[in-house]
């Protein structure tokens, strides 16, 4: 993390009035997104929300058609997830975005591989794949995501679960500044999915805020400091987790209540 982004009070990751269409169809409709320094943002919304769309967006897997994005009060436009990665921006997509074929050192350090010291690495270019491997071994072990005892197999032999766990990873040991997470828990049994949990507490701890989507509520309700609420493409109520009943939350997604409904009940910041 750059020095002084958690102490300026300046909010972690701003975005307004994102718009994103695709021909006809209106993905993002003026989405706006607030991130605070440290903090767990979850985001829920019903299928078709525009939830992906909004972490593409944010991540710089698409780049939007309007609105603006700060990142620490700085305006960015990323290109790619490699310009995102750049600011400090890790994201672990709900596809995972995992390189198959490879094994997992390599899909570990993707982007950032290690070289070998003096002229092989800085010449000839040479990989350092043994100390990425004892890198990788000591890192899921430590975050205890899964086991596994042959790191040289390719990622496609693995469960989707043993997939994810190689994607949060990825995310928990090079997000610097910002980390989204979309659906990590989708493919992990309980005691994995725990693990995940506890990994983005202690990762918003260290005063790294985490966005998380996720359709699992109780999830949700664990971990996030606050909620965005999606729907139609925007966000239509954005409330501290300790004020609001998860009902009340089902209810604002699919649309059977408006935030003005609640606000006697809850603080609700809403368009």
């Amino acid at each position: 993390m750059k020095a002084g982004d958690t102490a300026t009070g300046v909010p972690a990751l701003e975005a307004r009035g994102l718009v994103k269409r695709y021909g006809h169809v209106t993905a993002l409709g003026g989405a706006d997104v607030d991130l605070r320094a440290g903090e767990v943002l979850a985001v829920i919304g019903d299928n078709g929300a525009g939830k992906s769309t909004l972490i593409k967006c944010l991540s710089g897997a698409e780049i939007p058609d309007a609105g603006q994005i700060r990142l620490f009060g700085e305006p960015v436009r990323f290109r790619s997830p490699l310009d995102a990665r750049d600011h400090g921006l890790e994201t672990v997509y709900q596809n995972l975005a995992v390189a198959p074929s490879r094994d997992i050192p390599a899909n570990l350090f993707l982007g950032r591989e290690r070289r070998k010291p003096g002229p092989l690495g800085s010449v000839l270019r040479l990989l350092d794949k043994k100390r990425m491997r004892e890198e990788t071994q000591e890192l899921l072990t430590s975050l205890g995501l899964l086991t596994i005892q042959n790191f040289s197999q390719p990622v496609e032999t693995l469960s989707g679960g043993q997939r994810q766990g190689v994607a949060v990873a990825r995310a928990a040991c090079f997000g610097s500044r910002v980390i989204i997470m979309d659906e990590p828990t989708a493919a992990l049994g309980v005691r994995e999915s725990q693990r995940v949990l506890d990994l983005i507490r202690e990762i918003s701890g260290r005063g790294v805020p985490v966005i998380l989507i996720s359709h699992d509520m109780p999830h949700v309700f664990d971990v996030a400091d606050r909620i965005h609420i999606q729907r139609l493409g925007r966000r239509v109520a954005l409330v501290n987790t300790c004020d609001i009943s998860m009902p009340d939350a089902v209810a604002l997604m699919t649309g059977a209540l408006h935030p003005a409904e609640i606000d006697g009940r809850s603080r609700v910041e809403h368009p």
